[in-house]
Formats: C-alpha cells, sequence, structure tokens
C-alpha cells in the first residue's frame, strides 16, 4: 500500500465534512466510509488476515494526518484500529471471518471499557458475567463513552470473568446481537462526531466469543489496547496541535497592523510563543516517533514509552491550542480559522481514560520500582 495515495483522498473527504461533524455533532459517515474503500481501516492488519501489515509508526502517522483535518474521524479510527488489533491477539474462535472482515473495513471496530461504577479505570469493570449453562455466559454491562456507539459493527466488551473470581474477560459483541443498545446520547465540547455514547450489553456470550482464556482480559489491555491506543491518542493530541500552528502561522503572517504596518507575526511577543509552540511540537513529536518504534520492536523502555506518550502529546496540545488561540485572538475565538474547534477537540485526549495524570502517576510508580497497577 502507498500510504501517502491511500490517505489523500480520505483526508479530502474528512477535511470537506469537519466543519458540518463538529457543528451538527454528526457521526463522520463520508469520512468512515472513505477509510474503508481505502483500505487504511485494515492498516496493521497482518499480511496473513489480508491486511497490508502495517506497524505502529504508520498507524501514528495516519492517526494524525486525519486529526489535522477532522478529530472525531481521527478518534473512530483510533478506537477501530485498537478493537481491531485486540480481536487479532486473541482472535474469538466461533468469529472466524471477523479478520477479513476487519481488513477490508467492512467491519469498524471499537472498545467498550469504561463503565459508570468505575469512571475512567477502565480496566475495572464492574459489570459482572455469570455462566448461563454450557458454554455460554449473561451479563449486563452499562458502559459509557463508547465511540462509534450505534455505527459500530464489532464492540470488544469487558466484564469480570464468570470463572476466574476477581478478573477480567473481553468478548467480541457484534453489534446485530440481541441486547446491544445504545442508551444515550452525545454531545461534548469537542470531537463532537465521534459518537461516543452511553450503550448496554444485555447479552448471552458464548465462550468462543470470549478473547482468550478466561481471566486474561486485564492482560490483553495492558499488553495490546494500552499500546496501541496511547500512541494513536498521541498522535490524535499532536495532529490537532500541528493543524493549530500552522493555522497560526498563517494568521499571524498575514493579518496586519495597518496603523503601524507589520504584521502579528513581527510583534516580538507573537514570534515567541510561536517558536515555543513549535518547539513543543517537535520535542512531543520526537518522542512519539521514538515510542512507535519502541512498541514496534519492544525493548526494556517499551512500558515507560508507552505510559508517557500519551500523557507527554496531551499536554502539548493543550499548551499549543491554547497559545494559537492567544496569539490570533479574536480570529481564533471566532471559528473561521478553525482553532477553536483544534483547541476543543486537544481537551479530549488529556481526561480520556487513560487520563493524563493516571499515566503521570503510572509512570512514576514505574521508574520507582513501584507495581503500576497495584
Amino acid at each position: 500500500m502507498n500510504l501517502d495515495s491511500a490517505l489523500k483522498p480520505v483526508l479530502a473527504v474528512a477535511a470537506e465534512h469537519a466543519p458540518a461533524v463538529d457543528a451538527d455533532g454528526r457521526f463522520p459517515e463520508e469520512a468512515v466510509s472513505a477509510l474503508g474503500e481505502s483500505g487504511l481501516l485494515g492498516l496493521t492488519i497482518p499480511a496473513r488476515e489480508g491486511g497490508p501489515g502495517a506497524g505502529p509508526r504508520e498507524f501514528a502517522h495516519v492517526a494524525a494526518e486525519l486529526a489535522a483535518v477532522c478529530g472525531s474521524t481521527a478518534m473512530v479510527y483510533l478506537m477501530h484500529v485498537c478493537g481491531a488489533m485486540t480481536v487479532l491477539a486473541a482472535p474469538p474462535p466461533a468469529l472466524p471471518a471477523l479478520a477479513a472482515g476487519l481488513a477490508t473495513g467492512r467491519t469498524l471496530a471499537t472498545l467498550a471499557f469504561s463503565e459508570p461504577g468505575s469512571r475512567s479505570h477502565f480496566w475495572a469493570p464492574v459489570s459482572q458475567a455469570k455462566r448461563n449453562g454450557g458454554e455460554d455466559v449473561r451479563f449486563t454491562a452499562d458502559k459509557s463513552w463508547v465511540t462509534s456507539a450505534g455505527h459500530a459493527g464489532l464492540y470488544v466488551t469487558s466484564v469480570l470473568s464468570a470463572d476466574e473470581p476477581g478478573t477480567v474477560d473481553l468478548y467480541a459483541i457484534e453489534a446485530d446481537r440481541p441486547g446491544v443498545s445504545v442508551t444515550g446520547s452525545f454531545r461534548g465540547l469537542g470531537l463532537r462526531g465521534n459518537a461516543s455514547a452511553p450503550m448496554r450489553f444485555e447479552v448471552t456470550a458464548p465462550d468462543p466469543t470470549r478473547l482468550g482464556p478466561a481471566g486474561t482480559g486485564l492482560a490483553l489491555m495492558t499488553d495490546t489496547v494500552m499500546p496501541w491506543f496511547n500512541l494513536g491518542n498521541a498522535a490524535v493530541s499532536l495532529g490537532l496541535a500541528r493543524a493549530a500552528l500552522e493555522a497560526a502561522v498563517r494568521h499571524t503572517s498575514s493579518a496586519r497592523l495597518e496603523h503601524t504596518g507589520q504584521t502579528l507575526a513581527e510583534l516580538p511577543t507573537i514570534r515567541a510563543r510561536l517558536a515555543r509552540m513549535s518547539l513543543q511540537l517537535e520535542a512531543a513529536s520526537a518522542y512519539m516517533r521514538r515510542a512507535a518504534e519502541s512498541i514496534a520492536a519492544p525493548d526494556e523502555q517499551t512500558p515507560l514509552h508507552v505510559l508517557g506518550v500519551k500523557a507527554l502529546a496531551n499536554d502539548t496540545a493543550l499548551a499549543v491550542t491554547d497559545d494559537a488561540m492567544r496569539v490570533c485572538g479574536g480570529a481564533a475565538f471566532s471559528n473561521h480559522l478553525a482553532i477553536e474547534r483544534f483547541f476543543r477537540d486537544a481537551r479530549a485526549g488529556h481526561v480520556m481514560a487513560p487520563t493524563a495524570d493516571a499515566l503521570y502517576d503510572f509512570y512514576g510508580k514505574a521508574i520507582t520500582g513501584q507495581p503500576v497497577f497495584g
């Protein structure tokens, strides 16, 4: 796959519809459809499963480029890749055709982890699966913040295990399974089109729809979900930050003070702030590239990179988009520069589980030799 050739028409579609997706809070159907047609929904699927087998660095590139034109589309894409890679890490025997659907883009995947009872502690569901006789379990799981709710074809859903007390199981729940429903709507400060609505899974799930052996859900979350999600979330944050910086440079370089004849960019205070924004973005982007390389070829530093990349990128996006608002003033406060959209969208990453503050805590535990999830 020629990545840039595949991506170019998708970015055009996403950019065309991004203002309406944001203003109307609607799912980015056109851009997601274009992603499917381009083959990018299957970007990270291994060749043996029918995909191009691209790695973390290519994935981060696509997520960042999407975010620079439409944050909502980027989040839908991120969650699809996370769901797909989790399924491929422990394929459910009952769904042998699932990998092919994910590789071709026929199936849009997402994660359904966070619950009202455990909030941003996505690794700790409170919903309990119970044996339903034979090889079936039954559970009612109320999930909050399910990206692509009502639009995905597959939900990777977490529950407390029916067989291994105190542990977590993950199930691949298809959207047409009886008992799957969207129970609310989503209207957020930013990322308004990613349909992060609450859902209820009141389902009977056969054992062959479970991902991996009983009790291994937490390991899948930490070993598979977190590397792909944290890297992708970082890429989304930095894509938004880059778009805000570029918009700020364009505006300040062209907007002129007629009474002095200067552009805004000729003011020392504006130039200094733009420089700081650029340096912050470059530093965080370099760390993200290092994290992607480490995830692709794991070493002893990989766990730290997984924990650090999202937190650093989230904070960088907060700072850069805030400074973009400052240097552009009232022009940024209105929506014709799109900076206010990037500003609002960038706020989501910091509070999205695992939150940046939680990741700093985990990172601190790791470098001081304490159990990360203890």
